[in-house]
């Protein structure tokens, strides 16, 4: 009889745990809000600041969904390729995961290779929750983030919000802004879709052209961390300054695009053409804009059978990249733009896409 009592009451003290446990494991990943204005329509999450889709009109009027994605949000959590996220507190690489700042070394998580930080370490910007604020369907949604002093090995409180918008018929504008608190950091924020105008389970976007505005790119070593120079891309496998097929040189390449095109400079006050991406079969074409110094096109090389939406699988070349950003590894390539931000100095990174039909 005592040992019944003592198991009844073991029991009854455990159940809480028991409860709040399962709860904890079923709690919600994040909310889904959506931008809809006639047939253009763009649906986000709050987790990673993250675009899930984007169903645009063909040139018979057609709609689709031209982003890659996943299924469901409890997918996003367990995500490697970083599909519609947004990057920080740094995007891209930085070399042996290290930096030096006004006399202090940093250390961060090495999560490539074991060697180097990519896209802001293990659980960056792309994998936190963020806050919705300002939510207007026919108009745009604000979502904010406090990084704290240390996160991932970055110094400093930093203030993050990042606006999408619609700012005219079938234009998508992103804004993203960021204030140093109270250190010295670098900044370089980026958004990650995975683009395939022709609809996101169509297969590879090898024969989508491409035009891209940048006379040079900062070449890589075999980690893809930069080398420090520049080099003309004029007459190479690089050389998209006149449109082309992406997949009409790709394989003088050892594993597909992957690298950061520095942008010519504009007579534009604000914001120059990074870019111009179009699919003759559907007729999409996406004319993208920015004020940063570089862009990063990335052919999704390394998608490997990734289920997504519908349970179609995306595989090699499914989808393109284009992110605007500063450049890779600038914290250690005193001649590559500055991406430091000082305490009270804000950030700011515009880009507008674009999007037509015939």
């Amino acid at each position: 009889m005592n040992n019944k009592i003592s198991l009844y009451w073991c029991l009854l003290f455990l159940l809480p745990l028991i409860l709040n446990f399962s709860e904890a494991n079923d709690e919600k990943v994040g909310d889904i809000y959506e931008l809809k204005k006639g047939n253009f329509s763009v649906k986000l999450t709050n987790y990673g600041a993250t675009v899930l889709s984007v169903v645009l009109p063909d040139k018979n009027g057609k709609l689709d969904d031209v982003v890659l994605g996943f299924e469901s949000l409890k997918d996003y959590t367990n995500d490697s390729v970083y599909f519609g996220a947004t990057i920080g507190r740094v995007a891209n690489r930085i070399g042996r995961a290290e930096f030096t700042l006004n006399g202090n070394h940093y250390k961060l998580v090495a999560n490539d290779h074991g060697k180097n930080t990519l896209h802001g370490g293990s659980k960056g910007f792309s994998d936190v929750l963020w806050t919705a604020k300002r939510h207007i369907e026919d108009s745009h949604i604000t979502f904010t983030y406090d990084s704290r002093d240390g996160e991932e090995g970055f110094p400093g409180d930093l203030s993050v919000s990042v606006t999408y918008m619609f700012v005219g018929h079938d234009v998508l504008a992103i804004k993203m802004e960021a204030k140093a608190l109270t250190k010295a950091t670098p900044v370089n924020l980026a958004h990650h879709t995975y683009w395939n105008l022709r609809g996101h389970n169509s297969g590879d976007i090898l024969s989508h052209k491409i035009l891209i505005f940048g006379s040079n790119i900062t070449p890589v070593n075999d980690e893809l961390i930069p080398t420090g120079d520049i080099a003309p891309v004029k007459g190479t496998a690089y050389d998209f300054l006149e449109p082309r097929e992406i997949g009409s040189r790709i394989n003088e390449l050892p594993d597909g695009y992957d690298i950061n095109y520095i942008m010519d400079p504009s007579s534009s006050e604000h914001l120059r053409k990074a870019a111009v991406l179009h699919d003759s079969v559907s007729g999409r074409k996406m004319e993208l804009w920015t004020n940063q110094p570089g862009l990063q096109f990335y052919t999704s090389n390394m998608l490997n059978d990734v289920k997504g939406k519908g349970g179609f699988v995306y595989k090699k070349y499914a989808a393109v990249c284009m992110e605007t950003q500063g450049f890779p590894d600038s914290v250690n390539h005193p001649n590559f733009p500055s991406q430091i931000l000082n305490p009270g100095d804000t950030y700011m990174h515009s880009m507008v896409y674009r999007f037509t039909a015939n």
